[in-house]
């Protein structure tokens, strides 16, 4: 208890820096599931593709050392474009390929699952085939500084940027969703995709859409991510996108401000329960918290889902 009161502002900053990532991972969940009722486990492997398109757009333009001013904005941007570029497309493919037909054939939930689980350890081994399966790291593009303390917790301006860059994109997704004519089409078929045809949506278009912004979302957290951690692996999505699954379920799968509260709350959580039990028990307690959350409350925090959105 004692060492949980002494690292309780670092703990606080370090879980919601880590929370952010998981809320915008979370965020693929929810709007896959809230269109199709599907668990898209390979979306981890989207967002693992998003760092790697994140650290080849830094070897691309040569960068091997911290940026400052325009340049480091530039560079960010780049990683930026590259990493959401990347996630979006695999996002596509892998409805198109994987979940696509199934859907043309009306298979069952079980069987996309199981499309779902085989794409996401297909993804896993070729990357591990073509660039190995030990940790690649990233070269530092800005120098870490701290801005200012919360206590005696540090904020530092990569962890500010990750933080702030969730609340900004939660955010904007919701006001897509719920202001655009493609975000009515989105929230009409989570509620009823036959009556949805019938009032002329496009269903399969709504369906892309969903996974395109899914897949942005995960790319942005993989170029977060590589720049709060540094370094990327072909499993590098796993742990994360299970805990971003945690998070989703937490603050109410389907639910976008659920994805975000969830994330946000899982990154204390953990932070938390590392500083009390110790850093070995991170991952215990994010799983343990699932557990509970499905045991006394399964449909999450806020329970409300994507088609009752909201302007």
């Amino acid at each position: 208890m004692h060492n949980l009161i002494r690292e309780f502002w670092p703990s606080t900053v370090d879980g919601l820096t880590l929370g952010s990532i998981y809320a915008l991972i979370a965020l693929g969940y929810t709007l896959v599931y809230g269109v199709l009722r599907l668990i898209n486990f390979a979306h981890s492997e989207v967002f693992m593709v998003g760092t790697l398109g994140s650290l080849f757009m830094l070897h691309a333009i040569g960068v091997n050392s911290p940026q400052t001013g325009f340049a480091l904005v530039g560079v960010l941007l780049l990683m930026l474009l590259a990493a959401m570029a990347v996630s979006g497309i695999t996002a596509v493919l892998l409805e198109r390929i994987a979940y696509r037909p199934l859907r043309r054939r009306g298979a069952g939930r079980l069987a996309a699952l199981i499309s779902a689980i085989g794409a996401s350890f297909f993804l896993q081994e070729v990357v591990a085939l073509r660039y190995g399966r030990d940790l690649i790291a990233f070269p530092r593009v800005m120098k870490k500084v701290t801005l200012f303390k919360i206590g005696a917790g540090d904020v530092r301006n990569d962890k500010l940027i990750v933080f702030v860059a969730a609340i900004v994109l939660m955010f904007v997704l919701e006001r897509f969703v719920n202001g655009t004519r493609l975000g009515r089409g989105i929230r009409a078929t989570a509620q009823d995709a036959e009556t949805a045809v019938l009032m002329g949506v496009n269903i399969d278009r709504v369906v892309v859409a969903t996974f395109v912004l899914g897949g942005l979302m995960a790319g942005v957290a993989a170029m977060l991510y590589g720049l709060r951690f540094e370094n990327t692996q072909y499993i590098a999505g796993f742990v994360p996108g299970i805990k971003a699954f945690t998070a989703a379920v937490l603050g109410g799968i389907g639910n976008l401000r659920g994805a975000l509260l969830g994330g946000l709350l899982l990154g204390l959580v953990e932070s938390y329960g590392a500083s009390f039990f110790g850093s070995q028990w991170l991952d215990v307690v994010a799983f343990a918290v699932l557990v509970i959350v499905l045991m006394f409350r399964p449909t999450g925090l806020l329970g409300e889902a994507l088609s009752r959105a909201r302007a």
